[in-house]
């Protein structure tokens, strides 16, 4: 299973209409948003859900309800759930939800699903290549993506269908991502003679310009108002939508 070449986050863990107030929580609002950005260009949906009361939500039963409901309502579209922890769930319960919560993509940081255990960490992740799950590494520096080089079972770190995400910029003051900062993970790549199908993330203003130097070497992007709610200008989206179709005009149609 290949990931989707524009992916759509659209809400997070942590932001809410205070930060913007087109900000998807509901899962209806999910839904309208989802489709609205599949038209504008993207053909994936990076799913966080919330809680009744907008806090991040990981639930297993939540996810087959939403999985379903997707599935019907924005036909062909990927969806890939999170399993991030946003300072509310242990690795224990990220990896069961991935696990038990019917989805077929799911990403999952190394730093969090390894946390407690790696070894527990290389089992979770031959599990999820025994249920055809495939899961998208996230890795926030070159550190962890040499990490991943020794938890991840061999025959998964060389497999063609490895999934991988470089978040650039998170940990930096004030979240500033640059399109330098891409290289160190494209350098490890290499080195390691690894060809995985691999996308990127950034925040901010760079956001665009960190997706447009991924794309010009191959890579695939994730862009939307988890990361970023502003257009390279500086000008705050009018809507998930809006940045979607702003990174679409780079990457141009799919082929």
């Amino acid at each position: 299973m290949a990931l989707p070449r524009l992916m759509v986050a659209p809400n997070g863990a942590t932001r809410t209409k205070a930060d913007h107030p087109r900000l998807p929580l509901s899962l209806d609002e999910i839904t309208e948003t989802a489709r609205a950005c599949r038209d504008a260009g993207a053909d994936g949906l990076h799913l966080h859900l919330r809680d009744d009361e907008g806090g991040h939500l990981l639930d297993t039963g939540a996810y087959q309800e939403a999985l379903a409901h997707l599935a019907t309502a924005v036909p062909g579209m990927a969806v890939q759930i999170t399993t991030e922890a946003a300072g509310r769930y242990e690795p224990g319960h990220q990896r069961h939800v991935a696990l038990h919560s019917g989805a077929q993509m799911v990403s999952a940081a190394l730093r969090e699903i390894a946390r407690d255990d790696e070894a527990r960490a290389a089992r979770f992740y031959a599990a999820c290549a025994e249920q055809g799950i495939a899961v998208q590494h996230i890795l926030y520096a070159p550190e962890d993506a040499e990490r991943l080089a020794r938890i991840l079972p061999r025959g998964l770190l060389k497999a063609r269908d490895l999934q991988l995400i470089f978040v650039l910029g998170r940990y930096l003051p004030g979240q500033s991502s640059t399109p330098d900062l891409l290289t160190p993970f494209l350098d490890w790549m290499t080195v390691a003679d690894l060809a995985p199908d691999w996308a990127i993330c950034a925040f901010g203003q760079g956001e665009t310009a960190c997706l447009r130097a991924a794309h010009a070497v191959g890579g695939k992007l994730r862009v939307g108002f988890e990361n970023a709610l502003v257009h390279e200008d500086g000008r705050t989206a009018r809507d998930n939508a809006e940045r979607v179709a702003a990174i679409a005009a780079i990457t141009g149609p799919a082929r």
